[in-house]
């Protein structure tokens, strides 16, 4: 797979919301942090709010009785990679995917 040109800046994305109209504030829906569309319409595209991705990968973590070291996609329906937030995700259950681009 080719990897796009650069990412956009923060100042270059476009903030808006799974709304009909857009909305001028990032919410924090099912998330510890708060996060916007990229897409006028939300389609799954999202971003954290913040110029950095405040949530780091906790390694090892440990899902379904086995510890992993890396990003994963087991158990990841649209077949991203993903980790673990805490230790143990079977008990907290907070995650992230993981970059495509390893940022």
């Amino acid at each position: 797979m080719a990897v796009p040109g650069p990412l956009p800046t923060w100042a270059e994305i476009r903030l808006d919301f799974p709304y009909p109209s857009p909305i001028l504030s990032c919410v924090s829906v099912r998330s510890d942090y708060a996060w916007c569309s990229i897409d006028e319409m939300f389609q799954g595209r999202w971003r954290y709010c913040t110029a950095k991705d405040p949530p780091s990968c906790t390694f090892p973590f440990l899902y379904r009785n086995k510890y992993f070291f890396k990003c994963t996609k087991e158990g990841y329906v649209l077949s991203r990679s993903w980790c673990s937030l805490t230790r143990d995700y079977n008990k907290d259950g907070k995650w992230k995917q993981c970059s495509p681009y390893h940022l």
